[in-house]
């Protein structure tokens, strides 16, 4: 459904009670930005999107429930994207508190959130009423310290943030296909991921989890085997690194910048 005609954002439910608002931008070749309202006894909101939007994000939620409704604003890392309209959403919800990982309550959300934040430990549960959410902490992955994400544990949708980001400004706000190739061909191009040591051990957890909708931040929501997709998204990271640390040459090695000087 349009909530805005004139920046064509639009609110659509991609698992029971959880809705994808996104908004399209022409910027950087075209980008989305999502946020993901789970309606509830205490509803929660995940992402803010950047300030300047919140006016459309705003209007989408009040299509679906009074935003004085808001129980809790969710974000995965400090990022204006993640939580840049993060007051306006308190200011508007009286009720309303931010929820986040502990390192990101602590390096930044309670210092600059007019309001204390909700901080989850590595595994802790949120109950909304018919939806129970588990906070994963996931440092570096794809980037920020404070990283984490939320797993939705009856509609098994994995809050995802800024894995599989997708460009384009045109998507489906659900889809079955192949989201991996275009994430990983925005990644090729835009490589906006830390490349941590723990990177595949974290992918591995979430697949654990066995998600069959992924909720990202950018691009279409996705629906089916999420822990194949998690696992393959491992395996590309890997290959890539593996790619890209092979000398191109005798004496070459692009992770030291060419070739190695003569010790002659």
């Amino acid at each position: 459904m349009i909530t805005n005609q004139q920046s064509r954002t639009r609110v659509d439910e991609v698992a029971a009670g959880i809705f994808r608002i996104s908004t399209p931008v022409t910027a950087l070749g075209g980008f989305t930005f999502n946020q993901y309202l789970i309606d509830d006894e205490q509803p929660l909101l995940f992402h803010t999107g950047p300030r300047r939007m919140f006016p459309l994000v705003s209007e989408a939620i009040a299509a679906v429930m009074p935003l004085s409704r808001l129980r809790y604003v969710g974000l995965s890392h400090f990022e204006a994207d993640e939580c840049g309209a993060l007051n306006e959403f308190l200011a508007a919800a009286s009720g309303a508190e931010p929820v986040c990982g502990q390192i990101a309550a602590m390096v930044s959300v309670d210092d600059v959130a007019d309001r204390k934040a909700r901080a989850l430990t590595d595994g802790e549960s949120l109950h909304l009423g018919r939806h129970s959410l588990r906070w994963l902490d996931a440092p570096h992955v794809p980037h920020g310290w404070e990283c984490g994400f939320l797993f939705e544990e009856h509609t098994g949708t994995l809050l995802c943030g800024d894995l599989f980001t997708q460009g384009g400004a045109e998507h489906a706000p659900l889809t079955e296909s192949d989201i991996l190739g275009p994430s990983e061909a925005l990644r090729s191009g835009l490589d906006y991921w830390a490349h941590a040591t723990d990177t595949r051990r974290v992918l591995e957890r979430l697949a654990t989890l066995a998600p069959t909708t992924l909720a990202c931040m950018h691009g279409s929501a996705w629906r089916g085997d999420g822990a194949a997709l998690l696992r393959a998204l491992a395996d590309s990271l890997e290959g890539s690194l593996a790619a890209a640390a092979v000398p191109t040459s005798a004496g070459d090695s692009p992770l030291r910048g060419g070739p190695r000087p003569s010790a002659h």
